[in-house]
């Protein structure tokens, strides 16, 4: 099949939510039949693989309530805005989910996290140069701070212990670029 593109015939906005809002549309699909397609609109993320000068990485342990659990988790945060630089954006959220900042930040690319149902893009960086402050977390941000290898952490994944999609390619992706270059 040759084309695989729907079309939009109608959109309807079913809720307005703090970080999401969700729509149900009607399509035309590539054999002209129609159906439904509920989907989230996010503004979208940005997150960071903070390495320290012994390749160690900074990792957050954070209650997540959809699965009643600690995980382990990179720094990251939604944008502000569509139009907020996600640089920007994943610099905010180390500064303030850490303490550090860092003085070099490669781009590893774009992360669709549940693209069958939702339009958030996170945008993955990996960060160097690290200097350790203070967290500045939200009144609701509860986050706790670990330095972990960066070769223990591939371990992880590769084991199955660390379950958050986003930090597996994100670290994966660091480890193979640092390796590479």
């Amino acid at each position: 099949m040759d084309n695989l593109t729907e079309k939009k015939i109608s959109s309807t906005h079913i809720y307005e939510g703090i970080i999401l809002d969700l729509y149900c549309d009607d399509v035309l699909l590539p054999n002209g039949n129609t159906s439904k397609r509920e989907y989230i609109k996010h503004v979208g993320a940005a997150c960071v693989v903070p390495v320290d000068n012994d390749g160690n990485v900074i990792i957050e342990k954070q209650f997540r309530y959809p699965f009643s659990a600690v995980l382990t988790e990179i720094p990251a945060g939604k944008l502000d805005s569509k139009k907020e630089p996600h640089l920007e954006a994943a610099l905010r959220e180390l500064k303030e989910e850490t303490g550090y900042s860092a003085e070099n930040m490669v781009y590893l690319g774009e992360y669709y996290p549940t693209c069958a149902y939702s339009d958030e893009v996170i945008h993955m960086y990996l960060a160097t140069g690290l200097t350790q402050g203070a967290q500045k977390l939200d009144d609701d941000e509860f986050v706790g701070v670990e330095k972990v290898p960066l070769e223990t952490l591939v371990d992880e994944i590769m084991k199955g212990n660390i379950k958050d999609g986003k930090t597996q390619t994100a670290i994966l992706k660091a480890y193979l670029y640092l390796k590479n270059n």
